[in-house]
């Protein structure tokens, strides 16, 4: 049994870039396609496409490189944890690497980087930082 599903999603995809795959395949939920939405309007991957229902729900990531096939994501790290929520206030979202690299957060608006969420003036639960 799992008990972190978005962890294994990063791992998967941290893994897959470091191994030069090209796709990373994952167990699929809405939360995990929202954050592949997220990654591919951001710039960190390529595409993204969702296959099958329920328990055969899979979503498979396209990942980025560029032209001298370096990957694109150099660096996921999950903030908030199943022992440890990280919530922030509006005034109070990370930025990351000094805005080089793009903080998730699940608000009420859904899910948001933080250079969006720091726009609408909303906060949230920081899930992720990309870099």
């Amino acid at each position: 049994m799992m008990t972190d599903p978005f962890a294994d999603m990063l791992t998967r995809i941290r893994n897959a870039a470091l191994a030069m795959h090209d796709q990373a395949t994952i167990p699929g939920s809405k939360l995990k396609i929202e954050f592949a939405k997220l990654l591919e309007a951001e710039g960190y991957i390529s595409g993204w496409s969702s296959q099958g229902e329920g328990r055969e729900h899979t979503l498979t990531v396209n990942l980025k490189y560029d032209k001298n096939r370096r990957q694109v994501i150099s660096g996921l790290r999950r903030i908030s944890k199943p022992g440890r929520r990280v919530y922030v206030g509006r005034g109070e979202v990370p930025k990351v690497l000094g805005g080089m690299g793009v903080a998730v957060i699940s608000t009420s608006q859904g899910l948001l980087s933080g250079q969006e969420a720091r726009r609408r003036g909303i906060g949230g639960e920081v899930l992720c930082e990309v870099w």
